[in-house]
Protein backbone atom coordinates (compact mmCIF):
# COMPACT_ATOMS: atom_id res chain seq x y z
CA UNK A 1 0.00 0.00 0.00
CA UNK A 2 1.47 3.03 -1.24
CA UNK A 3 2.21 5.72 1.76
CA UNK A 4 0.73 8.90 1.57
CA UNK A 5 2.13 12.26 3.35
CA UNK A 6 -0.44 14.92 4.91
CA UNK A 7 0.02 18.65 3.35
CA UNK A 8 0.98 19.67 7.28
CA UNK A 9 3.76 19.68 9.19
CA UNK A 10 3.41 18.37 12.45
CA UNK A 11 5.31 17.58 15.71
CA UNK A 12 4.75 14.54 16.62
CA UNK A 13 3.16 13.44 13.29
CA UNK A 14 2.65 9.29 12.69
CA UNK A 15 3.46 9.42 9.34
CA UNK A 16 6.81 6.74 9.97
CA UNK A 17 4.84 4.74 12.04
CA UNK A 18 1.84 3.98 10.35
CA UNK A 19 3.03 1.01 9.26
CA UNK A 20 2.98 -0.04 12.47
CA UNK A 21 -0.03 1.42 14.03
CA UNK A 22 -1.85 -0.39 10.62
CA UNK A 23 -1.15 -3.79 12.01
CA UNK A 24 -2.52 -3.23 15.25
CA UNK A 25 -5.80 -1.22 14.44
CA UNK A 26 -8.68 -3.74 14.44
CA UNK A 27 -11.41 -3.55 11.62
CA UNK A 28 -14.18 -1.43 12.10
CA UNK A 29 -16.47 0.54 9.89
CA UNK A 30 -15.55 3.90 10.89
CA UNK A 31 -12.59 4.72 12.79
CA UNK A 32 -12.93 7.86 15.30
CA UNK A 33 -10.00 10.27 15.62
CA UNK A 34 -9.76 12.60 18.90
CA UNK A 35 -6.56 13.82 17.86
CA UNK A 36 -6.47 13.97 14.34
CA UNK A 37 -3.48 15.97 13.95
CA UNK A 38 -2.16 16.04 10.18
CA UNK A 39 -4.10 13.08 9.23
CA UNK A 40 -1.24 10.86 8.86
CA UNK A 41 -3.58 7.57 10.04
CA UNK A 42 -6.48 8.44 8.22
CA UNK A 43 -4.78 8.79 5.12
CA UNK A 44 -3.00 5.60 5.32
CA UNK A 45 -6.01 3.47 6.36
CA UNK A 46 -8.94 2.45 4.76
CA UNK A 47 -12.49 2.34 6.52
CA UNK A 48 -15.71 3.40 5.15
CA UNK A 49 -16.08 6.34 7.33
CA UNK A 50 -14.12 8.42 9.99
CA UNK A 51 -14.72 11.15 12.05
CA UNK A 52 -11.96 13.18 12.35
CA UNK A 53 -11.39 15.50 15.63
CA UNK A 54 -9.20 18.10 17.03
CA UNK A 55 -9.59 20.93 19.74
CA UNK A 56 -7.64 23.49 17.19
CA UNK A 57 -10.78 25.19 15.52
CA UNK A 58 -8.16 26.42 12.56
CA UNK A 59 -7.58 23.16 12.06
CA UNK A 60 -10.90 21.88 11.43
CA UNK A 61 -11.80 24.66 9.63
CA UNK A 62 -8.77 24.55 7.27
CA UNK A 63 -9.85 20.57 6.72
CA UNK A 64 -13.90 21.38 6.11
CA UNK A 65 -12.82 23.98 3.42
CA UNK A 66 -10.40 21.74 1.41
CA UNK A 67 -12.90 18.84 1.25
CA UNK A 68 -15.35 21.42 0.31
CA UNK A 69 -13.70 23.12 -2.15
CA UNK A 70 -10.13 21.85 -3.24
CA UNK A 71 -9.23 23.34 -6.71
CA UNK A 72 -10.39 26.98 -5.15
CA UNK A 73 -8.17 26.49 -1.82
CA UNK A 74 -5.08 24.95 -3.66
CA UNK A 75 -5.15 27.66 -6.44
CA UNK A 76 -5.65 30.52 -3.69
CA UNK A 77 -2.70 29.41 -1.14
CA UNK A 78 -0.26 28.62 -4.46
CA UNK A 79 -0.42 32.50 -4.44
CA UNK A 80 1.58 32.57 -1.18
CA UNK A 81 3.93 30.59 -1.82
CA UNK A 82 6.69 32.99 -3.97
CA UNK A 83 9.78 34.07 -3.29
CA UNK A 84 7.91 37.75 -2.26
CA UNK A 85 6.52 35.92 0.53
CA UNK A 86 9.35 33.91 1.82
CA UNK A 87 10.60 36.31 3.59
CA UNK A 88 10.09 37.16 7.50
CA UNK A 89 8.72 41.00 7.02
CA UNK A 90 5.92 39.44 4.90
CA UNK A 91 5.63 36.50 7.25
CA UNK A 92 5.08 38.68 10.12
CA UNK A 93 2.51 40.82 8.33
CA UNK A 94 0.77 37.78 7.77
CA UNK A 95 0.97 36.59 11.02
CA UNK A 96 -0.62 39.56 12.51
CA UNK A 97 -3.26 39.19 9.65
CA UNK A 98 -4.04 36.07 10.82
CA UNK A 99 -4.45 36.70 14.17
CA UNK A 100 -6.76 39.87 13.34
CA UNK A 101 -9.06 38.03 11.06
CA UNK A 102 -11.98 36.21 12.01
CA UNK A 103 -13.05 35.21 7.99
CA UNK A 104 -12.29 31.41 8.29
CA UNK A 105 -11.49 31.32 4.72
CA UNK A 106 -8.31 34.00 4.75
CA UNK A 107 -7.60 32.13 8.45
CA UNK A 108 -7.00 28.81 6.31
CA UNK A 109 -5.05 30.14 3.74
CA UNK A 110 -2.71 31.97 6.21
CA UNK A 111 -2.70 28.57 8.69
CA UNK A 112 -0.86 26.77 5.39
CA UNK A 113 1.22 29.13 4.70
CA UNK A 114 2.38 29.65 8.40
CA UNK A 115 2.90 26.01 8.23
CA UNK A 116 5.26 25.68 5.94
CA UNK A 117 7.28 28.49 6.17
CA UNK A 118 7.06 29.13 9.98
CA UNK A 119 9.84 27.36 12.27
CA UNK A 120 9.77 23.59 12.36
CA UNK A 121 6.14 23.66 11.02
CA UNK A 122 5.08 24.46 14.65
CA UNK A 123 1.60 25.22 15.80
CA UNK A 124 1.58 27.61 18.73
CA UNK A 125 -0.91 30.02 20.06
CA UNK A 126 -0.37 32.50 23.22
CA UNK A 127 -2.16 33.04 25.91
CA UNK A 128 -4.55 35.51 24.06
CA UNK A 129 -5.22 32.84 21.28
CA UNK A 130 -2.80 34.42 19.02
CA UNK A 131 -0.18 32.11 16.78
CA UNK A 132 3.26 32.93 17.37
CA UNK A 133 5.43 30.89 15.77
CA UNK A 134 8.77 32.51 14.64
CA UNK A 135 9.64 32.76 10.95
CA UNK A 136 11.37 29.53 9.47
CA UNK A 137 13.97 30.74 7.04
CA UNK A 138 13.78 28.13 4.25
CA UNK A 139 14.98 28.38 1.07
CA UNK A 140 12.56 27.09 -0.79
CA UNK A 141 8.98 26.22 1.17
CA UNK A 142 6.95 23.21 -0.19
CA UNK A 143 3.54 23.93 -1.47
CA UNK A 144 1.96 20.47 -1.00
CA UNK A 145 0.11 20.70 -4.06
CA UNK A 146 -0.05 16.54 -4.59
CA UNK A 147 -1.06 16.04 -1.03
CA UNK A 148 -3.97 18.34 -0.97
CA UNK A 149 -5.43 16.80 -3.64
CA UNK A 150 -5.25 13.48 -2.22
CA UNK A 151 -6.46 14.33 1.31
CA UNK A 152 -9.51 16.08 -0.19
CA UNK A 153 -10.51 13.10 -2.04
CA UNK A 154 -10.03 11.08 0.83
CA UNK A 155 -12.17 13.50 2.74
CA UNK A 156 -15.26 12.52 0.89
CA UNK A 157 -15.23 9.49 3.47
CA UNK A 158 -14.78 11.78 6.54
CA UNK A 159 -16.72 14.30 9.21
CA UNK A 160 -14.27 17.10 10.86
CA UNK A 161 -15.58 17.95 13.97
CA UNK A 162 -14.09 20.76 16.97
CA UNK A 163 -14.65 18.71 20.03
CA UNK A 164 -12.66 17.35 23.00
CA UNK A 165 -11.52 13.74 23.37
CA UNK A 166 -14.44 13.03 25.98
CA UNK A 167 -17.14 14.11 23.40
CA UNK A 168 -15.69 12.19 20.69
CA UNK A 169 -15.72 9.00 22.91
CA UNK A 170 -19.34 10.09 23.96
CA UNK A 171 -19.99 9.79 19.67
CA UNK A 172 -18.47 5.99 19.35
CA UNK A 173 -21.22 3.05 18.56
CA UNK A 174 -20.72 -0.55 18.04
CA UNK A 175 -19.35 -0.85 15.00
CA UNK A 176 -16.50 1.77 15.29
CA UNK A 177 -13.02 1.88 16.63
CA UNK A 178 -10.78 4.74 17.79
CA UNK A 179 -7.21 5.71 17.58
CA UNK A 180 -5.99 8.10 20.08
CA UNK A 181 -2.70 10.17 19.43
CA UNK A 182 -2.71 12.52 22.14
CA UNK A 183 0.00 15.08 23.30
CA UNK A 184 2.99 12.98 24.33
CA UNK A 185 3.17 12.35 28.27
CA UNK A 186 6.50 14.03 29.58
CA UNK A 187 9.66 11.97 29.74
CA UNK A 188 9.53 12.63 33.22
CA UNK A 189 7.73 14.81 35.81
CA UNK A 190 10.54 17.76 35.04
CA UNK A 191 10.27 17.81 31.22
CA UNK A 192 9.06 20.74 30.40
CA UNK A 193 6.38 20.14 27.98
CA UNK A 194 4.01 22.13 26.46
CA UNK A 195 0.82 21.66 23.74
CA UNK A 196 -0.35 23.20 20.84
CA UNK A 197 -3.77 24.08 21.45
CA UNK A 198 -4.42 26.91 24.35
CA UNK A 199 -5.22 24.86 27.42
CA UNK A 200 -2.68 22.02 27.20
CA UNK A 201 -2.86 18.76 27.89
CA UNK A 202 -2.49 18.03 31.72
CA UNK A 203 -1.41 14.56 33.38
CA UNK A 204 -4.62 14.24 34.56
CA UNK A 205 -6.07 14.33 31.09
CA UNK A 206 -3.80 11.61 30.36
CA UNK A 207 -4.93 9.68 32.99
CA UNK A 208 -8.42 10.42 32.16
CA UNK A 209 -7.85 9.35 28.35
CA UNK A 210 -6.83 5.94 29.80
CA UNK A 211 -9.51 5.70 31.88
CA UNK A 212 -12.14 6.62 29.11
CA UNK A 213 -10.48 4.26 26.48
CA UNK A 214 -10.70 1.20 29.07
CA UNK A 215 -14.78 1.87 29.95
CA UNK A 216 -15.32 2.44 26.03
CA UNK A 217 -14.02 -1.44 25.07
CA UNK A 218 -15.28 -2.84 27.98
CA UNK A 219 -18.71 -0.71 27.99
CA UNK A 220 -19.44 -0.25 24.83
CA UNK A 221 -17.37 -2.75 22.63
CA UNK A 222 -15.62 -0.34 21.13
CA UNK A 223 -11.79 -1.14 20.76
CA UNK A 224 -9.38 1.22 21.61
CA UNK A 225 -5.61 1.84 19.93
CA UNK A 226 -3.54 4.48 22.39
CA UNK A 227 -0.02 5.92 20.97
CA UNK A 228 2.37 7.54 23.31
CA UNK A 229 5.59 7.55 25.08
CA UNK A 230 6.78 4.45 26.62
CA UNK A 231 7.00 5.25 29.71
CA UNK A 232 6.44 3.79 32.93
CA UNK A 233 3.94 6.27 33.43
CA UNK A 234 1.88 5.78 30.50
CA UNK A 235 2.45 1.81 30.90
CA UNK A 236 0.48 2.28 34.63
CA UNK A 237 -2.36 4.26 33.15
CA UNK A 238 -2.74 2.36 30.50
CA UNK A 239 -3.22 -1.01 32.45
CA UNK A 240 -5.65 -3.83 31.12
CA UNK A 241 -4.72 -2.85 27.76
CA UNK A 242 -2.48 -5.01 25.04
CA UNK A 243 1.12 -3.38 25.69
CA UNK A 244 3.22 -3.18 22.17
CA UNK A 245 6.61 -1.43 21.78
CA UNK A 246 7.61 0.28 18.61
CA UNK A 247 11.51 0.91 18.46
CA UNK A 248 11.79 4.66 16.72
CA UNK A 249 13.71 7.65 15.81
CA UNK A 250 12.73 10.71 17.42
CA UNK A 251 13.90 14.05 17.75
CA UNK A 252 12.77 14.99 21.40
CA UNK A 253 15.28 17.64 21.65
CA UNK A 254 16.38 20.65 19.78
CA UNK A 255 20.33 20.38 20.26
CA UNK A 256 21.81 17.42 18.46
CA UNK A 257 23.24 16.36 21.75
CA UNK A 258 20.04 16.09 23.58
CA UNK A 259 18.49 13.98 21.25
CA UNK A 260 17.96 9.86 22.05
CA UNK A 261 15.55 7.23 20.81
CA UNK A 262 12.50 7.12 22.47
CA UNK A 263 10.22 4.17 22.07
CA UNK A 264 6.51 4.33 21.48
CA UNK A 265 4.07 2.72 23.03
CA UNK A 266 1.16 1.43 21.47
CA UNK A 267 -2.25 0.18 23.48
CA UNK A 268 -4.72 -1.86 22.52
CA UNK A 269 -8.30 -1.75 25.14
CA UNK A 270 -11.03 -4.17 23.19
CA UNK A 271 -13.57 -5.88 25.03
CA UNK A 272 -11.40 -8.85 25.27
CA UNK A 273 -8.58 -7.27 26.98
CA UNK A 274 -7.21 -8.91 30.39
CA UNK A 275 -8.93 -7.96 33.24
CA UNK A 276 -6.23 -6.62 35.59
CA UNK A 277 -6.92 -8.29 39.27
Amino acid sequence: MKKHRAFLKWAGGKYSLVEEIRKHLPEGKKLIEPFVGAGSVFLNTDYEHYRLADINPDLINLYNLVKQSPERYIDDARKLFTQEYNQKPAFLAIREEFNATTDPYLRSLYFLYMNRHGFNGLCRYNKKGGFNVPFGSYKKPYFPEAELEYFSEKAKKATFVCESYQQSFKAARRGSVIYCDPPYAPLSTTANFTTYASGGFSLDDQALLGEIARKAAMEKNVPVLVSNHDTQLTRSLYHGAVLNVVRVKRTISRNAGGRNKVDELLALFSGDSPELP
